[in-house]
């Protein structure tokens, strides 16, 4: 009598979707889709495309550090360039100061070396001088 109770058992009642509605419900899709229906019926058929996309995103995204680590070396070089030029900027102004005729008669009069008080003497020598061309004649 056991094997006649199961077959006498109530079946459950499947639900039908309506058919006055073009396509699927909101509900009804979302619950196709957590349930695997939907992954399970394209998956094979876009799985290329869906790499693809995914390597553009990897390729997106590693431009997008790969530039900006590129600006952040720029900013960094252009501020170390600011730094060089005020430091040559000052070593020149400082060459210029030690350079003067005044700064550098003070800076060898400990060791004996004067500055001159005679004007320079020119010695202006013609091109038709014999002597300093080695003819004698």
């Amino acid at each position: 009598m056991e094997p006649n109770r199961i077959r006498n058992k109530p079946k459950k009642k499947e639900k039908k979707v309506k058919s006055g509605r073009k396509g699927l419900g909101i509900a009804s899709a979302t619950r196709s889709l957590l349930g695997g229906d939907k992954l399970t019926e394209g998956t094979f058929r876009i799985f290329p495309f869906v790499l693809f996309i995914s390597f553009l995103a990897f390729v997106y995204i590693a431009n997008n550090y790969y530039a900006e680590r590129k600006v952040r070396d720029i900013n960094k070089l252009h501020k170390e360039l600011k730094e060089i030029k005020y430091e040559h900027i000052s070593v020149k102004s400082k060459l210029m100061q030690l350079s003067k005729q005044s700064q550098i008669a003070k800076k060898m009069e400990h060791t004996g070396i004067k500055e001159s008080t005679e004007p320079v003497k020119i010695i202006k020598v013609e091109k038709g001088d014999s002597q300093l061309n080695g003819n004698s004649h």
